[in-house]
């Protein structure tokens, strides 16, 4: 387990605090209907911290074809119907590039710096010329309308708890997903950006945004620009 992360319930955790079985149950989104309006259709996407492919499988059946990395082979084990790539993404060098690269998971607001930039370079890297980087930011008030819940209509609850600041811009954060059968937390740091903030960072690993796909400016389309 990573230092300042840490899981709780039933099955395996991985060293960010993610449960397994946790994810393999959590329902679909919108997800997946943001991603193909801003991407061509039949693209080729790597997408990084795919988790048990609660994108990946629904972006599958919209045809488009899926190259799918995550550092826990447990979470791995789900994914069906796409390649598989099993590593730290942060660490990532396939040598070839994608029409499109997918960093999603609020994983741009990782609390180390250092992992930050390394998960954006690897965004980079791999997206091939004309081709773009969709990543998932936190909310406006992810870390300040707390505690907050809300009640999922398959019938589990989700409280975000706490997110106290540990120092250096990071903040722990406690969730909790309550299920009829089984209850499971996550504590992980997180590190709260700012849209001036998030280009910065951008900028940094040579990407700029092209466009801010939903209102709230949690789901944003960046190009490579160097």
């Amino acid at each position: 387990m990573r230092e300042g992360y840490e899981g709780t319930g039933p099955g395996a955790i991985t060293p960010d605090g993610c449960a397994v079985e946790l994810y393999a149950r959590l329902p679909v989104r919108d997800e997946p209907d943001i991603i193909a309006a801003a991407v061509p259709a039949g693209a080729q996407i790597l997408e990084l911290g795919c988790g048990v492919g609660r994108m990946t499988h629904p972006l599958l059946e919209r045809g488009f074809t899926m190259t799918a990395v995550d550092e826990s082979p447990q979470m791995l084990e789900r994914v069906r119907g796409a390649r598989t790539i099993c590593g730290p993404v942060e660490d990532l060098d396939l040598g070839e590039t994608f029409d499109v690269v997918m960093l999603a998971s609020f994983l741009v607001h990782a609390g180390d710096v250092e992992v930050r930039r390394g998960l954006l370079r690897a965004c980079a890297r791999h997206v091939g010329e004309g081709g773009c980087v969709l990543i998932q930011r936190e909310g406006a008030d992810y870390h300040t309308d707390l505690p907050r819940e809300r009640v999922d209509p398959s019938g589990f609850t989700v409280r975000m708890v706490s997110a106290e600041p540990v120092g250096d811009g990071v903040n722990s954060v406690r969730a909790e997903y309550e299920f009829p059968d089984a209850v499971w937390t996550q504590t992980f740091l997180a590190r709260p950006l700012t849209k001036k903030q998030f280009e910065e960072a951008l900028g940094e690993a040579g990407l700029a945004v092209d466009k801010y796909l939903t209102e709230d400016g949690t789901w944003v389309r960046a190009v490579r620009v160097d």
